[in-house]
């Protein structure tokens, strides 16, 4: 996102804070956002897949419940625990590179920063990506993160093999080619919310490096929700910013190209990426916080300061940006068919209230997956995102987004503020019993639940 006077993305995590004591010894843990906070019982950094489950089968011993975190960018309390809270920063890299079936396996820690550079070098990449990069690659699919694309779906969406422990301690490798058992587990575990087991491994789909053309240009509310059928039809990832006091958008289209390679210039590149979308965005959003009759003027000036801009480069210098400005967010996926009347309705809303909302709307797509409890499941998908500066009063601003979207069939993003239960998400995703029954078969006992679970999911 864009600072005042800057750039058209909005501004997405950064680094992760290193939260809880790092020896083993029980202490606080925090997410990146600082909304949510736990004090587990131990905390445990396995090094391999073998200490990982001996970790497990411990802990279930011991009567204590099981839960993973990677970098905290999940802002709903999915990966809390009193019990044993494990860290796989340990458990990192890439165990191999598969050529000719173009695939990669890759430690389940292993942050998607990492995991790009790697596969550039090796002249490979992810054919999608989210805008940030921060997450391990397992907390990034067990949530459902996804970028935006006509054709290419999330990153779960192009996992073809997975690797993770069981309650009882077991291994299990799962793929669409294994047994009976192996192909349900893989079917659901691909955005298994921690629920079914700890992933220590999973094996992505490739292909060769390629390049993106970006193009960023300022649009009216009304000419990109009139044309938004079109844009997304026409390019290969289209999303778009809305600017909430304004009737402005800043558009991103990527597509790819035959080159030649044409970055961002070094200076420009720091002054509008780092200067504007994150310095002046910063300071922007603190005198919004302190001063919110202020923010209506802030993101007039912040949208007519926007101006188009074309690059070309290889795929994560394209997806992804550095975000250092903190937030909450709350994102739903509609039916795509429904995503212009959602945003028109959200605007009115905006309008008609006394909200003051410094944060633009992010708005991508994503086309139907396979995947059980994926916000894509079954159905070509439009998100919305809302979001609001750290330390700013967000719930009543949340809640009235949340009234429309679900209204038209949203399905909350799992790492991102919600307040749907297991009695509404059963009726929006049709293979919610499906994901329910093999996390009765393989986690009867509920080592790996919490509160969040519980919730979501049922008791």
């Amino acid at each position: 996102m864009t600072g005042p006077a800057g750039r058209s993305r909005p501004a997405r995590p950064g680094g992760a804070d290193r939260p809880g004591a790092p020896d083993g010894s029980p202490g606080t843990w925090r997410n990146w956002a600082g909304n949510v906070s736990m004090r587990p019982a131990r905390v445990a950094r396995p090094a391999s897949v073998e200490e990982l489950a001996a970790e497990v089968r411990g802990a279930a011993a011991d009567g204590l419940r099981v839960k993973t975190v990677g970098t905290g960018h999940s802002f709903t309390s999915i990966a809390a625990t009193d019990g044993l809270l494990i860290r796989p920063d340990l458990l990192t890299g890439i165990r191999r590179i598969d050529r000719s079936a173009m695939t990669v396996t890759v430690e389940s820690g292993t942050p998607l920063k990492r995991l790009n550079t790697a596969l550039a070098r090796e002249g490979l990449s992810l054919t999608n990506m989210g805008d940030i990069m921060e997450q391990t690659v397992a907390g990034a699919t067990s949530t459902g993160t996804h970028g935006t694309g006509r054709d290419s779906a999330s990153i779960a969406a192009q996992i073809r093999g997975l690797e993770l422990v069981t309650a009882d301690g077991r291994v299990m490798t799962c793929s669409p080619e294994g047994s009976e058992e192996e192909r349900a587990v893989f079917a659901a575990a691909r955005v298994g919310l921690g629920a079914l087991g700890v992933v220590s491994a999973i094996t992505f789909a490739v292909e060769p490096l390629f390049l993106l053309t970006a193009r960023e240009e300022p649009m009216s509310f009304d000419r990109v929700t009139a044309e938004f059928d079109a844009l997304h039809a026409e390019n290969e990832h289209f999303e778009f910013y809305w600017f909430p006091h304004t009737g402005n958008c800043s558009t991103k289209r990527n597509n790819r190209s035959h080159g030649p390679v044409d970055p961002p210039g070094r200076l420009s590149g720091w002054f509008e990426d780092e200067f504007l979308s994150n310095g002046v965005f910063q300071v922007a959003n603190s005198v919004g916080r302190a001063l919110p009759a202020a923010v209506p003027a802030i993101a007039r000036v912040s949208s007519r300061a926007l101006s188009a801009r074309t690059y070309t480069d290889i795929p994560y210098k394209v997806f992804t940006s550095p975000r250092r400005v903190r937030f909450v967010e709350m994102e739903y996926a509609v039916p795509r068919e429904a995503a212009v009347a959602a945003l028109r309705e959200l605007k009115a809303m905006v309008e008609s209230s006394p909200l003051r909302i410094s944060f633009p709307v992010e708005v991508r797509t994503a086309p139907a997956d396979d995947i059980a409890l994926s916000t894509a499941s079954g159905r070509d998908s439009a998100y919305i995102a809302v979001h609001m500066y750290r330390g700013t009063p967000y719930r009543g601003y949340f809640t009235a987004a949340e009234r429309i979207l679900t209204a038209h069939g949203g399905r909350p993003h799992w790492g991102k503020l919600h307040t749907r239960d297991a009695a509404y998400l059963e009726g929006v995703y049709p293979r919610f019993r499906e994901f329910t029954s093999l996390r009765d078969r393989l986690d009867p006992g509920r080592l790996f639940g919490n509160d969040y679970l519980r919730r979501v999911l049922g008791a």
